[in-house]
């Protein structure tokens, strides 16, 4: 086996080799893959000696460097930013490479928008998701404005705003040209509020045409749900998480983000239920079925590694044991979909098979909402769509049929 520790560091890193072996082990890194840490540390180090630096001289311009070189010299991995991450981590924390520099907004549009981002956080009160993807879709406004000779928001005009919104707006996907609409009333209102622009022009932005009754939510049947979950190998460690993950997503309809926040603390084992951090800061109870408490069992007990790290339910399988980001959530779900053979499957989407199982099993819509945390009834009522027995009932006989 591999020990680590036998790896010689030489040169300025030195002295902090064997302190990295022991975090290395605290985080979870097996024997070969923290060897392979220690390795780079070493080639890190010898570089810095080859180049006459010290630690405090390892900024960003001259990691870049170190990286070209290593690259260079013939290496073929661990040749990436990322892959020098674990040491700069542990050397940052010792106190002897720079912290990363704070990004500066440097034009006229960053500053803008960064005001905007602090204005939805502190008064509005927005996720940080949220916040990104309101400001994502306002920076084209405002890069537009900026190219074609100044911001100059003072003298915008709702011809303006009708505009760019009419010229943005073809190219994009129902959902993605309402958020556009969404963002951009909300940029306005900060614009109206900070005094930038002395009457609101949040009615100059038109409306996207879409019914939100229009669509049909696209669960899963029954046959593929339980080819989901049972392409989960629950002998391994990824199989039991993946396993618990999805059968949070199948049968409570939690959104990835809830799956992502979910801590330890948030399982009441005695009364069998879950606390969940939803939308805008919302925390709220939800029953525990059996089934789905002795997957998270399973993982807890025979999966979750010792040296995870936080508090939150799920974690990378891989070291560092950190905690499992929304994005990995889909993942996960993207993953167990392709074993299964059932093409491009979403988190959301098994949100809408949870509501159809429940609709299926006898559950109104006020039931089902109240489980999928709808804040509105009117959120709910398009799942009445997909009971087909009881659309059947209501459908009335053909004129023409047989009498």
């Amino acid at each position: 086996m591999v020990d680590p520790s036998r790896v010689r560091v030489s040169g300025p890193l030195e002295s902090y080799a064997s302190g990295f072996v022991v975090e290395l082990a605290s985080e979870g890194y097996r024997p070969l893959p923290a060897a392979y840490q220690l390795r780079l540390m070493a080639h890190l180090s010898r570089w810095l000696a080859g180049e006459g630096l010290e630690p405090a001289d390892l900024s960003a311009a001259a990691v870049g460097e170190f990286l070209a070189a290593r690259r260079a010299a013939g290496y073929r991995t661990l040749c990436s930013p990322r892959a020098l991450e674990p040491s700069l981590e542990y050397l940052r924390g010792m106190g002897v490479v720079p912290a990363e520099p704070a990004v500066v907004a440097c034009t006229a549009v960053d500053v803008l928008l960064e005001r905007y981002r602090c204005y939805l956080l502190s008064e509005r009160g927005l996720a940080a998701v949220t916040v990104r993807g309101y400001a994502d879709m306002v920076r084209p406004f405002l890069a537009g404005r900026a190219a074609a000779g100044g911001l100059d928001l003072e003298q915008l005009r709702p011809g303006d705003v009708t505009a760019f919104v009419l010229a943005e707006c073809p190219g994009r996907a129902s959902g993605s040209a309402k958020l556009l609409v969404t963002a951009l009333r909300s940029f306005l209102g900060f614009l109206h509020v900070a005094g930038v622009l002395e009457e609101s022009l949040t009615v100059a932005v038109p409306s996207v045409a879409g019914w939100r009754l229009a669509g049909l939510p696209r669960g899963l049947e029954r046959g593929e749900a339980r080819r989901l979950l049972a392409g989960c190998d629950r002998r391994t460690t990824v199989g039991r998480r993946d396993f618990a993950i999805l059968s949070l997503l199948a049968r409570l309809g939690l959104r990835r983000g809830e799956v992502a926040r979910l801590e330890l603390g948030d399982v009441d084992w005695r009364a069998g239920e879950l606390v969940i951090r939803g939308k805008g800061n919302r925390q709220e109870r939800l029953p525990l079925p059996v089934d789905v408490g002795e997957a998270v069992v399973g993982y807890l007990r025979r999966g979750r590694p010792s040296s995870a790290q936080g508090r939150c339910v799920f974690v990378r399988v891989k070291a560092p044991h950190r905690a499992l980001t929304p994005g990995g959530v889909t993942q996960v779900v993207v993953s167990a979909a392709r074993r299964a053979g059932l093409g491009e499957v979403t988190a959301h989407r098994l949100r809408h098979t949870a509501a159809t199982e429940m609709l299926r099993a006898g559950a109104t819509l006020p039931e089902i909402g109240q489980v999928l945390r709808h804040r509105s009834l009117l959120t709910t009522a398009i799942y009445a769509k997909v009971d087909r027995e009881a659309l059947r009932s209501l459908a009335r006989p053909w004129l023409g049929g047989v009498a």
